[in-house]
């Protein structure tokens, strides 16, 4: 077996590879939507200190209790008495939330992969219509991006097969090259910046009632877009079971978030400084029509095989996260017993499996409309099925503190209860600024409540197991 052989610059690559991947494509262009700059600025500022805080939570829970691994969605049966009902409900309800977020999440990086090859093959942006029912129209662009996005899918699914150390090399390489390319591009925005394209910093949003919004409603709106930067900053504590030392977890968490934090922050504010408002909101690709208009076509056909290269490595951590996240599940018996099978090489065989037909489903999103909606549509319900998990991770280290268990002094348990709070506000806060348009709240209650149909099988052929390794 191949799993305790992870260690720390392949955690820190699946950290970073999977919070860098789509969003810092599309998020410039969402944002300037839902906020003005300066709603955007702040929007970044709040969610950075949340997430470290949540990145704190993770890193300590890791290392006190390293027997729960499979990502913090897992700590929700420990809410409840050992063995119970209730902790066998919460643990399969959260883990379901979260994997099928997961899932989510790696078809917003594929949608995004297919956004950026439009770059040298247009036709996957083509208008024509192909077959119009009168109920569905069908466009060549939308057909052909629906077939490059599923064979981007199935071939990470063929390599994450052979082995979780290959698949791991390449999401390294993906990553470390994304990273020199990114920085690159922030040093030639910094030199770019026009100020004037920013526009008011305090310039007036509206919502769909065409009611304006302040600047508090802009930054809870900003709020959700700027979680979904962050999110897969749990990826080491997912494979906190494959890690070579757990040490590694917590340092790979670390590192991973304040890279990527200096990557989101400068490439999000500095594209503003590279496009006017009025094209920001209008781009279907931010990054590299921001690097077109400063140097050139060469320059932007470059960024965009820069961003091939960082989506590719995305998706093979991603599809690794999806898959990993109900395996440790059910081998900690709160999710259904088929998903523990491996393989030869150790991997999750059936999760990845079934993971990767749930995907497909999801990829149907991108036949009957543009990249951008179904982007936008993704990321909002897997950011909300994401918050639950994290708000169950702090709740859990806040419990551990009060009870005093792992912990062996009184200043030790003060400052890590101050880390937990300020996480757990946090998450709450993302919930109820995330769960105001009450389409999406319906939609992300839908998501985890489906959960509960599937439940049954938990149980079946009396195949539960005991709650621990």
């Amino acid at each position: 077996m191949t799993r305790h052989k992870l260690g720390f610059w392949i955690l820190t690559a699946l950290v970073v590879g999977n919070m860098v991947g789509s969003g810092i494509f599309m998020l410039p262009r969402s944002l300037s939507e839902a906020a003005s700059p300066a709603g955007v600025i702040l929007a970044w500022l709040a969610t950075g200190l949340g997430v470290l805080m949540l990145a704190l939570v993770f890193g300590s829970l890791a290392v006190r209790k390293p027997e729960l691994s499979g990502g913090p969605q897992i700590y929700a049966k420990e809410l409840f008495r050992e063995g119970s009902h209730g902790s066998r409900l919460a643990g399969f309800m959260s883990t379901w939330g979260y994997w099928v977020g997961n899932i989510a999440g790696f078809v917003a990086v594929i949608t995004t992969f297919a956004s950026y090859l439009s770059t040298f093959f247009p036709v996957l942006t083509s208008d024509k219509v192909w077959v119009d029912t009168g109920i569905l129209t069908l466009k060549a662009g939308n057909v052909l991006t629906f077939i490059v996005c599923s064979l981007l899918l199935w071939g990470t699914h063929a390599i994450c097969m052979k082995g979780m150390n290959g698949a791991g090399r390449l999401n390294f390489i993906a990553t470390a090259t994304k990273v020199v390319g990114f920085a690159l591009f922030i040093i030639i925005a910094l030199f770019a910046f026009q100020k004037s394209n920013i526009g008011p910093f305090l310039a007036p949003r509206t919502n769909d009632s065409g009611e304006t919004l302040s600047l508090l409603s802009q930054v809870n709106a900003a709020a959700v877009g700027t979680l979904w930067a962050f999110i897969g900053v749990e990826s080491a504590m997912v494979f906190a079971a494959r890690a070579r030392r757990k040490q590694d977890i917590r340092r790979a968490t670390i590192a991973g978030l304040l890279i990527s934090i200096v990557l989101y922050v400068g490439i999000s504010i500095l594209t503003m400084g590279l496009l006017t408002q009025h094209q920001l909101m209008a781009s279907q690709n931010p990054l590299v029509d921001g690097i077109t208009a400063v140097i050139g076509p060469i320059g932007g056909k470059l960024l965009a095989a820069l961003g091939l290269i960082s989506l590719l490595g995305s998706t093979i951590g991603w599809v690794l996260l999806s898959a990993e996240v109900p395996f440790q599940a059910a081998k900690l018996g709160v999710f259904l017993p088929s998903f523990s099978k491996e393989n030869g090489k150790g991997m999750p065989k059936t999760s990845l499996w079934i993971s990767n037909a749930v995907g497909q489903v999801l990829l149907l999103s991108t036949i009957s409309g543009s990249i951008s909606a179904a982007f936008d549509f993704i990321i909002y319900i897997a950011t909300l099925a994401y918050l639950v998990p994290y708000l169950i991770a702090s709740l859990y280290h806040i419990k551990l503190i009060w009870t005093g268990e792992t912990f062996t002094t009184r200043k030790e348990r003060v400052t890590e209860g101050m880390i937990a709070g300020l996480a757990a506000l946090y998450s709450l806060w993302v919930i109820i600024a995330g769960t105001a348009d009450l389409k999406t709240f319906l939609l992300g209650i839908v998501l985890i409540v489906s959960g509960i149909l599937f439940y049954p099988l938990l149980f079946k052929k009396g195949k539960v197991r005991g709650t621990s390794n």
